[in-house]
């Protein structure tokens, strides 16, 4: 059987809506699918409160966090970004992205992480929310890359990237990380998951049909995403799959307001 390394990503909705009822949801789906590498969006953290222990109580993960300044308006509350992870994190570097005066502060995690296959890059986002801040995506996607790199240089194992985007497939912030434009004089090439190995259909991560979205009356978008590095030569860091998580209720509950992304990718050398 092929090794393969297992990972998703999911917005939290923090802890709006029915929490209790919520996290024993996404809970379960973990359990289910149980992923080697989790990035985690709009966790909170603060005195007498932690998200990200309610989703993994009773598990072996590691982990790690990183809040954004002045993003949460209960005073002594981080709101942030987490990595879960099956196997140790040796490293982990966070950094706030490009931002404007007065706007909402967003951050990045990556992890250097230690898997039987060798060293792992990991890193999560979120990107500014609104739908017509596409010029301050740009720029953080510019940052985030430029990080990556630098984070995943001496890495043989793809760089992977997960997060909320807060960007359609045909915005310029995306296109730039797929390697379909340039930025700032920049160019990268990431793979898309979804694009590659999702089934073809639409993907959606944010959808009419989820109550928890109709308050905002936004139209259907795929916004979170898993993007990968290329493979080695030998197959290493291949897209092997890629699906749609946490987008079913249970008697009227939904996991969150956003649906998640769950990908596995080649593992093992093919020797020839």
């Amino acid at each position: 059987m092929m090794k393969k390394i297992s990972v998703m990503t999911l917005n939290i909705w923090n802890d709006q809506g029915p929490w209790p009822q919520r996290v024993r949801l996404i809970r379960d789906e973990i359990e289910i699918l149980d992923p080697d590498l989790i990035g985690f969006q709009e966790v909170l953290q603060g005195e007498d409160l932690d998200l990200l222990d309610d989703i993994l109580v009773g598990t072996s993960y590691h982990r790690d966090f990183v809040g954004t300044i002045e993003s949460w308006p209960r005073s002594g509350v981080d709101f942030g970004n987490a990595i879960a992870s099956r196997w140790p994190i040796l490293s982990r570097s966070e950094f706030i992205l490009p931002n404007v005066e007065g706007n909402e502060t967003r951050a990045a995690l990556y992890c250097t992480i230690e898997s039987p296959f060798g060293l792992v890059c990991f890193g999560c986002t979120h990107l500014n929310w609104k739908v017509d801040q596409g010029a301050i995506r740009e720029r953080q996607v510019v940052a985030l890359v430029d990080r990556l790199m630098a984070e995943c240089d001496s890495i043989d194992f793809p760089p992977i990237l997960v997060g909320d985007f807060n960007a359609v497939p045909e915005s310029a912030e995306i296109r730039y990380l797929k390697g379909l434009q340039s930025l700032d004089g920049k160019s990268i090439y990431l793979r898309d998951a979804w694009s590659h190995a999702g089934g073809g259909s639409e993907g959606l991560t944010w959808s009419r049909s989820n109550p928890y979205v109709m308050q905002w009356l936004d139209p259907d978008r795929r916004i979170d995403y898993i993007f990968v590095g290329l493979p080695q030569p030998d197959g290493l860091g291949e897209i092997l799959s890629c699906k749609i998580v946490c987008d079913s209720q249970r008697d009227g509950v939904w996991p969150s307001d956003h649906f998640g992304v769950y990908a596995e990718l080649q593992a093992e050398v093919i020797k020839t």
